[in-house]
């Protein structure tokens, strides 16, 4: 059993789980999506799961490369998380903004009115700050402005809606092997074997880096951290690491699940050293489990991860196991 600290744990809050007919508040924290009509897209996808949806006061604003004022966007989630006529909030899109909220976020009402909160890439920023300012368990997963693969819809259930534990996280999709033909692009890769047990903390690498040395990434004493990222060159993704692991914040952690880096940007030097070797690398000098390839990340297909959440990896066999219910 993980060690951190037994006062933190006595702080973790859970949300209600989700039922068919709830309202789903809408929010832009970050960035604006490119045109009108893909705010009324993902509107009618919310409303498509059986959701009711109160979109946000300023859904619509845009300022340049962020989704309204800091003002607006940080008016809304905490009107939103108020609101006791909105049972979830689900962000818009990522980008880049939703850091800037953290500072103007009411935490008193969040931990008093504790809501699933759902996105992924920049929305990471928002996941953790909250996760460490109120104790609320967040939620790692789809945003509203995407299409639901079969897949991703299933992994949200399973999360959001009540479930008993164990669940099975991020497992890749089922596939048809036959002769000539093997899984080349969801495969499970065993970086350093063994078994630990931890907290779900994570999310996008370049988000999760930028938050050192700021009061809002939570301590990583015994996490389980998940790491994804996109359109990075292996050499950014290995100074990344190296921040962490300067920093003191990665030599804490009981397990590293690596997600899906897509879209790796080329390098200016020549690639002399593989990806696998660079995330080998930091996870053997600590002696942790790790693997490599869970449906984490900037994919059609994918899971739902709760922060906060007691979980096991089992890097031997490339299991995920959420071991404790992320709702009420």
């Amino acid at each position: 059993m993980p060690t951190q600290s037994s006062n933190f744990r006595s702080k973790l809050i859970k949300p209600d789980g989700l039922a068919a007919g709830q309202t789903i508040g809408i929010a832009a924290p970050a960035s604006p999506t490119n045109e009108p009509e893909q705010v009324r897209f993902a509107i009618e996808t919310v409303e498509s799961l059986g959701f009711r949806v109160k979109p946000a006061t300023h859904l619509f604003e845009r300022s340049g490369y962020l989704a309204g004022s800091d003002q607006a966007r940080a008016e809304d989630l905490n009107n939103l998380f108020g609101d006791d006529g909105v049972d979830a909030i689900f962000c818009l899109r990522g980008g880049y903004g939703a850091g800037r909220l953290l500072p103007m976020l009411d935490y008193e009402k969040i931990r008093a009115n504790p809501k699933i909160i759902m996105g992924y890439s920049d929305i990471s920023t928002l996941l953790l700050g909250i996760h460490k300012m109120t104790g609320l368990v967040t939620f790692h997963g789809p945003i509203a402005g995407q299409s639901f693969s079969a897949y991703t819809l299933t992994e949200f259930k399973k999360v959001l809606f009540k479930n008993k534990p164990p669940i099975t996280l991020g497992a890749p999709p089922p596939f048809d092997r036959r002769e000539g033909h093997v899984e080349r692009s969801n495969r499970i890769t065993t970086l350093v074997p063994g078994k630990a047990q931890g907290y779900l903390l994570g999310g996008n690498l370049s988000l999760v880096t930028h938050l050192i040395g700021t009061p809002y990434l939570p301590d990583l004493s015994d996490a389980i951290l998940f790491l994804e990222d996109v359109g990075e060159a292996v050499y950014s993704i290995d100074r990344m690491l190296t921040q962490l692991w300067l920093s003191g914040n990665l030599e804490k952690v009981a397990g590293i699940v690596f997600g899906k880096f897509t879209n790796p940007r080329p390098s200016e030097w020549e690639q002399n050293r593989t990806f696998e070797e660079v995330l080998t690398e930091r996870a053997a000098a600590l002696n942790i489990p790790a693997v490599l390839g869970l449906m984490i990340g900037h994919v059609d297909d994918l899971t739902t991860i709760p922060l906060g959440c007691l979980a096991e990896l089992d890097a031997d066999t490339g299991k995920l196991i959420l071991l404790e219910e992320p709702v009420n």
